[in-house]
């Protein structure tokens, strides 16, 4: 296998990148108190030291009573700017690019004491519903979307002052923005509700916001996914032609990359058409796209929590096999990036593993592993 294509440069606008290894956001709750410590400036850094091209950080918390749902979430506001600010420093160092995913998960917060921090605050959605399908609390009224989209255009604007090099919004797995996109979480009647498209206009106006808070040069990129957490099966748009009215009114309003989240990297998004989501998004837009789903895993993502899904899935395939379809997929131009998640978790060095065709030499993903490593 020849991993040569995956280590070339990449460049979108004013990101340059030495490689097209991505580190994926996944929330790890080791920030006391919403404060990113020097613990998370050295997690971070070693994986930019050791040949990951663009950091995509867990998700952040913005500056929003009911943004998140835990403690040690990091907060992107207050002292936590001060904690990432350190961060970003400790990754430059070592000559790496890190983005900040900028998150809001709107009614996936429950109702209680449990739910920190401020756990008088209700979660917020659209039209009050969780992605259980339960109406938990009222819809959000006008004023209250437009304070939270000037809360991430703020956000926006102080990772650009703090020195990160684009931020991304989490637009995927049936979080706030999701839920509008979703016509189970979204019932709304009024310009924030309707078809598809429609359905859209949350989003584009906090693209819209962010863009007018850093700039034309700042890069945006939005993940979004078609499934969402405990829905797997669920699909924003059913065809080819429905995902381009879906992703029309997003590239308008500013993305300059889409970061496609798909479980399986490997798996079609439509029947007739061997092209991921990945590809599919870039063949609509044009735009560069980041894949991503289980690469480097021996066991997909979230195949164990199947147990009640009748649908069958290869698991059959080496890790070194799936690698050569990713690299396919890269060398056809279907994906520019390549998002690795519980992989570089446990073996920061990953990607010096995978340039080197050490590909025996990765540390298989276990729970049991991870608890050892950062």
């Amino acid at each position: 296998m020849n991993t040569e294509l995956l280590f070339k440069p990449f460049k979108a606008g004013n990101l340059s990148l030495p490689n097209r290894i991505v580190m994926a956001p996944m929330t790890r709750n080791f920030s006391p108190q919403g404060i990113p410590g020097p613990e998370v400036a050295a997690y971070y850094r070693r994986r930019a030291e050791n040949a990951v091209g663009l950091i995509i950080t867990e998700g952040t918390a913005i500056n929003h009573p009911a943004a998140v749902e835990h403690t040690s979430i990091p907060n992107f506001y207050g002292e936590g700017l001060e904690g990432w600010a350190k961060v970003v420093e400790e990754v430059h160092a070592v000559g790496g690019k890190i983005i900040p995913q900028l998150w809001h998960v709107g009614t996936a917060r429950k109702i209680g004491a449990d739910n920190q921090p401020n756990p008088e605050a209700l979660p917020v959605g659209p039209s009050g519903i969780s992605p259980a399908g339960e109406k938990v609390v009222e819809p959000l009224t006008e004023a209250e979307i437009a304070d939270i989209i000037s809360a991430y255009a703020q956000a926006a604007a102080d990772a650009q002052r703090v020195g990160f090099d684009g931020i991304e919004l989490h637009g995927a797995h049936g979080y706030l923005i999701d839920q509008f996109f979703w016509d189970k979480t979204n019932k709304r009647t009024d310009q924030y509700g309707g078809n598809l498209v429609q359905r859209t206009r949350f989003a584009v106006e906090v693209i819209e916001a962010c863009r007018r808070a850093v700039g034309p040069n700042f890069p945006i990129v939005l993940r979004f996914s078609q499934w969402k957490m405990y829905h797997y099966e669920e699909k924003l748009a059913q065809t080819p032609q429905e995902l381009e009215q879906f992703l029309t009114p997003l590239v308008k309003a500013g993305v300059d990359i889409f970061h496609c989240s798909s479980r399986r990297f490997w798996e079609p998004e439509f029947e007739g058409s061997d092209l991921n989501l990945a590809a599919w998004t870039k063949k609509i837009t044009g735009k560069p796209v980041i894949t991503v789903g289980s690469i480097g895993l021996e066991k997909a993502f979230l195949s164990d929590l199947e147990k009640n899904n009748n649908r069958q899935t290869d698991q059959s395939s080496s890790v070194e096999a799936r690698l050569e379809q990713l690299v396919g997929q890269v060398e056809r131009e279907e994906a520019d990036l390549v998002a690795v998640g519980r992989a570089l978790l446990v073996d920061p060095a990953f990607a010096v593993k995978l340039r080197d065709q050490q590909i025996e030499e990765i540390i298989p993903y276990s729970d049991e592993v991870l608890k050892t490593l950062n």
